[in-house]
């Protein structure tokens, strides 16, 4: 009489070394999951399903991994654990076993091949890092960069400014006198037509007086330029007659 466990078991599938496709040896190290669906062919038909389960399993991770290089077998696990599963169901399917799943525990260089791959990983790190970093001064020196150009463009709107502001109120000034100059031209020719000598009388003297010029004249001719500046004419004074 047997006795058969038909519950779910699991085989651990020991380390063995693999070559891979690009030459390198690997630990693998995998488990089996499976159950026994029909209890007569796992008795009559093979002398040990355990045993020759494992066996198989070893062969077919062999094979699955032997067409992959070491980084796609490390990097494409899920793929693998689908492949032996699916072999092994089939190969295993005349021994009244199910296989559930497989599941790769580790896929492992040796020590000098794994010291190799971590110095390329480190070195890829740092070459990221400098890049990085590159970015990260390239962008600073860009921004301190647009900030001294806004700055050279606020000093340079603020001479515009500056100067324009000038600019205006030299403007103004000259629209004044310009002005003040109409003003008078406009008030010469309307009361002063035909004495032009007149008013340029009456100017040296508003000048002369502002400037306290002296000038020495006879004492008969004082009258008449101060009268003619003024535009007005000095009454004839009648002599009387000597006694």
């Amino acid at each position: 009489m047997y006795r058969v466990n038909i519950t779910e078991q699991m085989i651990d599938i020991p380390p063995q070394m693999v070559i891979t496709q690009d030459k390198l040896n690997a630990s693998v190290d995998a488990v089996v999951y499976y159950r026994i669906k029909d209890v007569k062919a796992s008795i009559y038909n093979v002398d040990d399903h355990r045993s020759q389960l494992m066996s198989l399993a070893r062969t077919t991770l062999r094979a699955v991994i032997g067409n992959m290089t070491l980084t796609d077998a490390n990097e494409n696990r899920a793929s693998i654990n689908e492949k032996v599963e699916l072999v092994l169901d089939k190969e295993t399917d005349s021994y009244g076993v199910e296989v559930l799943r497989c599941e790769i525990q580790k896929i492992e260089p040796p020590s000098d091949v794994q010291a190799s791959m971590n110095n390329v990983v480190k070195a890829e790190q740092e070459k990221i890092a400098a890049k990085d970093y590159a970015t990260a001064t390239e962008t600073k020196a860009d921004g301190e960069k647009r900030a001294e150009i806004k700055k050279a463009e606020g000093i340079k709107q603020g001479l515009i400014l500056s100067a324009e502001g000038k600019g205006e109120a030299i403007k103004i000034v000259a629209n004044a006198e310009a002005d003040r100059i109409k003003i008078v031209n406009e008030a010469a020719d309307k009361y002063f037509i035909g004495n032009a000598q007149a008013l340029k009388k009456l100017e040296t003297v508003e000048i002369a007086l502002k400037e306290n010029v002296k000038f020495i004249l006879d004492s008969d001719k004082i009258t008449t330029i101060v009268t003619d500046a003024a535009g007005v004419s000095p009454i004839p004074m009648e002599k009387k007659p000597k006694e």
